[in-house]
């Protein structure tokens, strides 16, 4: 059972930046795929970026292409999520999830509980 736990979500003005950490316990963190996931409210949940387990490949939704870098530090069973531009309409809940069969945009067996991330205009 892999438990995970993010931070660094708050509020920050249009433009501005942040950086989410999703740590993780309980299983071999490196055999992971991490992705991450946000929720507005009334809205479906989107896929945001995932990285494989060894970093060297990474894939974005098309919202945050550009903007958003996933990274990840396996001795630190440590995924990132560092937020440039952020625009009003990134506001939402952030999860990280973990994926045993190589991620993507679906397929993950574990889930964090979030973290919020508001956005001033």
């Amino acid at each position: 059972q892999v438990q995970l736990v993010e931070s660094g979500g708050g509020l920050v003005q249009a433009g501005g930046s942040l950086r989410l950490s999703c740590v993780a316990s309980g299983g071999t963190f490196s055999s992971y795929a991490m992705g991450w996931f946000r929720q507005a409210p009334g809205k479906e949940r989107e896929f945001v970026a995932v990285i494989s387990t060894r970093g060297d490949t990474t894939f974005y939704g098309g919202s945050v292409k550009g903007r958003f870098t996933i990274s990840r530090d396996n001795a630190k069973n440590t995924v990132y999520l560092q937020m440039n531009s952020l625009k009003p309409e990134d506001a939402a809940v952030y999860s990280c999830a973990a994926s045993s069969v190589g991620g993507g945009t679906m397929g993950y067996d574990y889930w964090g509980q979030g973290t919020q991330v508001t956005v001033s205009s």
